[in-house]
């Protein structure tokens, strides 16, 4: 077939397993090594959670030493929120959008996997800070001066450069969802026709636009500061810490939201799937996600109650955090009038999502008491507020992740995960969690204050830490249960050969097991919110095709996304190495070989012509006959 001038293949080559996935441009693929590397990094966080609460299990314990936990505590924080949390996030994401709006790739999937690649590329450079005198120590918000050069060693270089590194592929992520969802919709799927999950998509894709860009100015100056002498954040040179902290929460609280609104998304798609009926309240549902996006970016100096604002600014931000529980109430209620009524299945989907409603409020609760100004000022830096915000992010976040787990991963691996396995997870990562972080209110209330590694006895504190660690234990034995199930399942469980598994109400339900590479043979019609569910109350069950049966074009795979982003680590270590004491190579011949490596194949990218192969109809047809 001819495109252009350009004679386009049919026939496909056969790769190796290795190259297929080091080269996919496949957007299934590359939510599958999102939510792999993400789980990865969940566990490595998840075992210095366990090493900080050991710490803490009894009073002047020796486990590790101060400086020891300060790394860890830092590394903690910073894997689950930037490399754990994240990924797995924009796994889902990457998977599940693209078949939801009915299309049948990214708008660009080079830059999809580009964005992958220098993510983990950004993470691994992070991660080799252990290896080169320990971790960053000032903490995930690296608050100046702590995590100045006169302070903080190089931990905080690499601290800094991962982050620098990684941010820009979740920030091409972003631009790349944004558009796909603008432009590739299938007919018919209008913007109020979209599930929540795209809607939350979208929403989160927008705020990592603006907010991780602050982050990454905020970055280049405590880098330019820390490796070139210069004096941004340098009070005695006339710089200002607390800039950095208002540079920091401007991203930092949106980052809230870029985290727990796919939450909500998944949510919104398991409690209607399991509770038979629509989703309550659809059109309010997006504009409260709107209006908490809105919001968000109003409200990140209620972090700094404490640093001296003055009244009317405490007072402004304030009103603007209380006001974003508002939308996030009207949500709240969504859930429970969807689920009234309606014929419930507790699988454990459903598990997760029911008791993530709860769950999260108690955390939206804490977190309205925490923006009252005046009551900040017993709470700061206290543990109430690590209670605050682990009940946001682990009782909100990973519950909703949990629940897109079980509910998608027919669609994304063909079968099913245990049930009876999956209910036992639940149940002790549920009980596991609530031991673990209620008790941490009262400990807050009572006076102990956080980031300390030791505290002595005999002060009504002894107790709760005790109970807060056994619970640690138990949300570890529950993320080793999934393990197990996963492991389990996938020699075990039998094939999910029905597209429809759990009679689903969305697109992605609409196409077979496993999913072809094309996704959609036909680009569906889309004629009603819930689409599959329509045609299956007014149709014959399968979707209405937009288009007749014809070649499909794809896009081919490229190894240039990789070396790119092995491009952009060498030069990250390489700006790490200036702080280096006598460094094995001189520092800027590795920044040049990064250099090299990255702007080479973005100049190889430019120059070529690709213009990707076709699937001819053929195949197709004999494919979707099975």
């Amino acid at each position: 077939m001819e495109l252009g001038t350009a004679k386009v293949e049919t026939n496909r080559k056969k790769k190796s397993v290795v190259w297929d996935w080091l080269t996919t441009v496949d957007h299934k693929k590359i939510g599958v090594m999102y939510l792999i590397a993400g789980t990865l990094f969940f566990v490595k966080a998840g075992v210095m959670a366990l090493l900080i609460r050991i710490q803490l299990m009894y009073p002047e314990s020796l486990f590790i030493s101060g400086q020891t936990y300060n790394e860890i505590l830092t590394m903690h924080g910073t894997i689950m929120l930037f490399f754990a949390a994240t990924p797995i996030i924009l796994g889902f994401m990457n998977f599940i959008v693209p078949l939801q709006i009915g299309a049948r790739d990214v708008a660009f999937p080079f830059v999809n996997a580009l964005g992958f690649w220098i993510f983990f590329f950004g993470a691994s450079l992070m991660s080799l800070t252990w290896f080169f005198g320990g971790g960053p120590d000032a903490g995930w918000t690296a608050y100046v001066p702590l995590s100045g050069r006169d302070y903080a060693g190089i931990g905080l270089d690499f601290y800094v450069l991962g982050l620098q590194v990684s941010g820009i592929g979740t920030l091409v992520a972003a631009i790349n969802f944004l558009v796909t969802i603008i432009n590739m919709r299938a007919p018919g799927m209008t913007l109020m026709r979209m599930p929540l999950f795209v809607w939350t998509t979208f929403v989160v894709s927008t705020l990592i636009l603006f907010a991780f860009t602050p982050l990454a100015a905020g970055l280049l100056l405590l880098m330019l500061d820390r490796l070139f002498g210069a004096q941004f954040f340098m009070p005695d040179m006339s710089g200002n810490v607390i800039i950095w902290q208002h540079i920091f929460w401007i991203f930092g609280h949106p980052e809230v939201y870029i985290l727990v609104l796919p939450a909500f998304g998944i949510v919104s798609e398991v409690i209607p799937a399991f509770s038979r009926k629509r989703l309550f309240g659809y059109t309010t549902m997006v504009f409260a996600t709107i209006l908490i996006a809105f919001l968000g970016f109003m409200v990140w100096a209620h972090h700094m109650f404490t640093v001296g604002m003055g009244p009317i600014a405490n007072s402004i931000f304030a009103i603007s955090t209380m006001l974003i529980a508002v939308p996030t109430g009207v949500k709240v209620f969504n859930w429970l009038f969807t689920m009234w009524g309606g014929k419930i299945t507790f699988n454990t989907a459903m598990l997760f999502a029911s008791s993530f409603v709860p769950t999260f409020v108690l955390g939206g609760v804490t977190g309205v008491m925490v923006a009252m100004a005046p009551v900040t000022q017993l709470y700061h830096d206290s543990y109430f507020v690590v209670a605050h915000f682990h009940y946001v992010i682990v009782g909100g976040i990973i519950l909703g992740l949990f629940a897109g787990l079980f509910y998608w991963y027919p669609k994304m691996f063909g079968h099913r995960l245990n049930e009876t396995l999956g209910k036992l997870m639940f149940w002790i990562f549920f009980i596991g969690f609530h031991l673990t972080f209620f008790v941490q209110h009262i400990l807050g209330v009572i006076g102990m204050p956080r980031r300390v590694y030791t505290y002595l006895g005999d002060q009504g504190w002894d107790g709760m830490n005790y109970i807060s660690s056994i619970g640690t234990y138990f949300m570890s034995v529950g993320v080793i249960i999934l393990v197990v199930n996963i492991i389990y399942s996938a020699f075990k469980e039998e094939r999910v050969s029905n597209g429809d598994p759990w009679d689903g109400r969305t697109l992605e339900w609409s196409i077979p097991n496993p999913v072809p590479e094309y996704n959609f043979a036909q680009t569906p019609q889309v004629r009603s919110l819930d689409p599959l569910f329509y045609e299956k109350v007014h149709g014959n069950g399968k979707m209405k095709p937009a288009e007749p049966l014809q070649d499909i074009h794809m896009p081919n795979g490229s190894i240039l996304p990789f070396i790119m982003s092995v491009g952009l680590f060498f030069m990250g270590f390489g700006f790490i190495m200036i702080n280096m004491n006598n460094p094995w190579v001189n520092p800027y011949l590795v920044i040049a070989l990064g250099s090299v490596l990255t702007f080479g194949a973005m100049i190889v990218r430019s120059v070529k012509e690709d213009h990707g192969f076709y699937i001819p109809k053929e195949e197709i047809k004999e494919e979707e006959m099975g």
